[in-house]
């Protein structure tokens, strides 16, 4: 049984046992008359270091294959180490090669790579530290977000991938089809139905929340629009709760509650990985991350944050003005310049959100709420429902949307409607700002982009 480098790094009990450990191997130092060998496992970001004696069996035949990014399995005795770079070593008493890797074509050699480059070889750039750091961190956010809402009260809740009805657009959405040409008659496909890949879980959550009160979602989105941009992706993936018996006020304290938890888990179960992106990727992303799980978030209305742009002095490639959204310039000076920390907006005119948005009573803002993080913009987008049968009705007749298509969506409002909110999180953008990597392409293991999807 192997023993896992994580788990012994830095543990002295296992001075004077006899462990196993199996890796891959980054470095190997000749010294005449024994090795130095660092091996990583995956499972930290730091190596661990073996000594093997020339004595050993085979060894001699073993140096020439005890290349980068070669496999081995090493048992032998852990000790103290010398050396400054780490408290414990192995001396090995027996090696093994599990998988040689020929070194004139391993692309992976001791240099730095960019990450545009390892996108080309996405089976191989887990092995590198910044992409397996950037993948524990998602490890550690996505189990940090299943216990936030286990401990709130909120049940895990799968929603379909295969949907019939668009929650808020998003271009055209991936179209899912058995029919080959030149039919084309959508009651002959394989849902009798056009079928699409989901934008959204948020229509199937408020079904469950009006049954179970406080449900999540957690899984894959798509989104067909040919953004070529480092914080858009195609198929991507949401944490959406959704509350029942609750307001905007709520949503917006989950909201910021949500983030403040995951990103403590981050500096308290990362701290190898933080380092490395602080020092490497992103100077300061450290402080930043412990600024927002300390400090209480900035909350203002649409209306008020298109008064600070307006007097900010600023010229900003897109104009500001009462009733068009905000790009991400606008969101990102909020965040990063004016207030410097995360900031919520809420009440956004009712002509640029979607039809299932709760009606202000001044009949021209709806109860919408963006949260905007430096470096990152928009994080979190969320509203309160417009629970009243009638208000709903009225909203989708203007919007020009099918109502036979929402049917289910109207009778929730029917029988028994109740106050109900939610948001939905962009998980990758959740690492991108937890890591401080500048695109989302790199913080998901296989990123689906226009024109690509390898591996």
């Amino acid at each position: 049984m192997r023993t896992k480098i994580k788990e012994m790094r830095g543990d002295e009990s296992y001075l004077g046992r006899e462990v196993t450990l199996k890796g891959w191997v980054r470095t190997v130092r000749d010294q005449k008359n024994f090795f130095f060998i660092e091996i990583n496992d995956g499972s930290t970001l730091a190596n661990f270091q073996i000594i093997a004696d020339n004595s050993l069996p085979h060894m001699q035949t073993l140096a020439a294959q005890l290349t980068t990014g070669a496999s081995v399995a090493v048992t032998g005795e852990i000790v103290k180490s010398p050396g400054g770079k780490q408290n414990l070593e192995m001396r090995a008493t027996s090696l093994s090669l599990i998988g040689a890797c020929p070194p004139e074509e391993y692309p992976l050699q001791k240099k730095k790579h960019s990450f545009e480059f390892l996108r080309t070889i996405a089976h191989l750039r887990p092995r590198t530290n910044t992409m397996g750091a950037v993948t524990r961190v998602r490890n550690t956010i996505a189990f940090a977000t299943h216990q936030f809402f286990q401990k709130k009260g909120f049940y895990y809740l799968q929603t379909p991938i295969i949907t019939l009805s668009d929650c808020e657009g998003g271009g055209e959405m991936f179209q899912v089809t058995t029919l080959k040409p030149p039919v084309k008659d959508p009651a002959q496909d394989f849902f009798g139905k056009e079928a699409f890949l989901t934008v959204s879980g948020q229509l199937n959550a408020e079904i469950y929340a009006c049954a179970l009160s406080d449900v999540y979602t957690f899984g894959p989105t798509f989104r067909a629009e040919n953004s070529n941009t480092t914080r858009h992706l195609a198929e991507f993936w949401m944490i959406e709760p959704e509350m029942a018996f609750a307001d905007i006020n709520d949503n917006m304290d989950m909201a910021e509650k949500y983030l403040k938890s995951v990103f403590k888990a981050v500096l308290e179960e990362c701290p190898d990985e933080m380092d490395l992106f602080d020092a490497f990727i992103c100077p300061g992303v450290k402080k930043r991350l412990q600024e927002v799980v300390e400090k209480p978030f900035e909350k203002i209305t649409y209306t008020e944050a298109i008064h600070h742009l307006e007097k900010s002095g600023k010229s900003f490639a897109f104009p500001v003005q009462w009733g068009s959204d905000l790009q991400s310039e606008h969101e990102r000076y909020l965040a990063e310049e004016l207030f410097k920390r995360p900031v919520i907006v809420r009440d956004y005119p009712e002509k640029i959100k979607a039809f299932y948005m709760r009606k202000n009573e001044d009949g021209r803002t709806v109860a919408a709420m963006d949260v905007l993080v430096p470096e990152v913009g928009e994080i979190i987008g969320g509203s309160q429902r417009e629970e009243r049968l009638e208000v709903l009705s009225a909203k989708m007749d203007a919007d020009g949307l099918d109502k036979e298509t929402y049917w289910w969506y109207l009778e929730l409002r029917k029988y028994g409607t109740v106050p109900h909110a939610g948001f939905g999180a962009g998980f990758e953008r959740l690492i991108l700002f937890a890591t401080g990597m500048e695109n989302i392409r790199d913080v998901i293991p296989f990123p689906r982009y226009p024109g690509h999807a390898d591996f």
